[in-house]
């Protein structure tokens, strides 16, 4: 769990780089209507919980750096008995303060009084416009009835500042803190990964196979999946995000599952491809391989001071190069690259930012230019080869043919850390486990 003074040193950062007299403001998630009076299960706004961690729906942080009266407030839902026995616990203003370290907390029934006077006067406003189409109209209406009272000596805020670009880029950079939760999830998925290995045989259902895996995130603790856990056997295998996971899994095919589970806020992506018998056959085995090598390759691409598209690139060569030697593609593999040849079988790139949103915040390119990695940030890496079923230039052996191995990692002072590494992946491991 982060600690409170983690979540304090955090919005110390942020008000260091607001500009003096500014303000941030910062809306909780709302709640999402499933069916009528129901609700989906309830996820915090990120940004709400990197800044503060407080869980509830219907609150607002704002942040005031150098006020007197104290910099951090909270508004969110009072105490009510009646509510709590329903739907269950609230914290209240009271809690607000005294368990998440506000420095005053309001109801937030009395937002319309009191925000628009923190806003008024305000040379910059701090905010993340367009996330919440509501709140926004909210902010708009509490603006312009500041504008419309200049008359009698009211200042409206000067400008609006994109409030994700700073809360974004400080994402990108994980502390010791959450660099642990990120291990747990990586290690609860990396265990229903290999359930699902041992729990497969043909004439599985894929959603049986989905059933093994979230089992296994909730029974150590995960609040479920991170995102909609993919199984896909055959040629299901060869949509990337295909998410039906209602087909029998039959004897000769492979299966692909791309699963991970969120820990306490932070995921883990881990994606595993095996024979549903529980044997690699020749042609199985030779593209399994050539995924294997690439990602073998980006991880010694990845390290303090290196390009972020270093890794990519290394999985498009030595992807490129194996179709070469297999006969699926016939050329230079210069030119082959150059054109883009790789893209008909591989045509996503090799991994992307992990945290607390699996596609996680972060820019890649810094003027234009990919980014050096640094110390602390936590990456996927993700290379594969799908052959569509119904691809007619290439050898039928290889028709309908996926595979994806993705593994995460933290970039580390000398390289990189696989934190997803209990899961087997070389082809004799599998087998092993499978008949285990």
């Amino acid at each position: 769990m982060i600690a409170m003074k983690e979540y304090a040193a955090r919005r110390r950062d942020l008000m260091s780089m607001m500009e003096p007299n500014s303000i941030a403001v910062v809306a909780s998630a709302p709640e999402k209507v499933r069916s009528k009076d129901t609700y989906y299960p309830y996820k915090q706004d990120a940004t709400f919980t990197y800044l503060c961690g407080f869980p509830e729906p219907s609150a607002v942080m704002v942040l005031i750096p150098g006020r007197d009266q104290g910099e951090f407030l909270v508004f969110c839902r009072e105490k009510d008995r009646l509510k709590e026995t329903w739907d269950g616990f609230l914290h209240g203003p009271e809690g607000a303060r005294d368990e998440y370290a506000a420095d005053d907390a309001f109801p937030i029934t009395d937002i319309d009084e009191i925000l628009p006077g923190l806003l008024e006067g305000r040379g910059r406003v701090y905010y993340d416009i367009g996330k919440d189409a509501e709140f926004d109209k909210h902010l708009m209406e509490w603006i312009t009835n500041i504008r419309d009272q200049r008359a009698r000596g009211a200042v409206p805020p000067g400008e609006f500042v994109d409030l994700g670009y700073y809360v974004n880029e400080m994402r990108l950079l994980k502390s010791a803190g959450e660099i642990k939760l990120m291990r747990r999830a990586g290690a609860i998925s990396a265990g229903a990964h290999r359930r699902a290995m041992q729990a497969t045989h043909p004439g599985l259902y894929e959603y049986q196979l989905q059933a093994e895996i979230e089992h296994e995130f909730a029974f150590h603790g995960a609040t479920g999946p991170a995102y909609t856990s993919i199984v896909g056997g055959g040629r299901n295998g060869c949509i990337l995000h295909y998410i039906e996971n209602r087909c029998r899994l039959l004897d000769g095919d492979l299966v692909l599952i791309d699963a991970g589970c969120e820990y306490l806020d932070y995921a883990a992506d881990i994606t595993r491809t095996f024979p549903v018998n529980g044997h690699f056959s020749a042609p199985q085995a030779a593209i399994y391989d050539v995924v294997l090598a690439a990602q073998a390759e980006a991880f010694r691409s990845i390290a303090p001071g290196i390009a972020y598209n270093c890794a990519n690139e290394a999985t498009i060569s030595v992807i490129t190069q194996g179709l070469v030697d297999l006969g699926i593609l016939d050329g230079d593999v210069g030119d082959l690259i150059a054109r883009g040849a790789h893209r008909e079988f591989y045509m996503h790139n090799a991994g992307h930012w992990l945290g607390m949103d699996v596609h996680d915040v972060g820019d890649y390119k810094v003027d234009k230019s990919w980014r050096d990695l640094e110390t602390g940030m936590v990456l996927t890496v993700e290379p594969g080869i799908y052959i569509a079923p119904d691809n007619l230039n290439v050898d039928q052996q290889w028709r309908g043919l996926a595979v994806r191995i993705e593994d995460n990692v933290v970039v580390t002072r000398n390289g990189c850390e696989q934190i997803t590494a209990e899961v087997p992946k070389e082809r004799v491991e599998i087998e092993r486990l499978m008949a285990s």
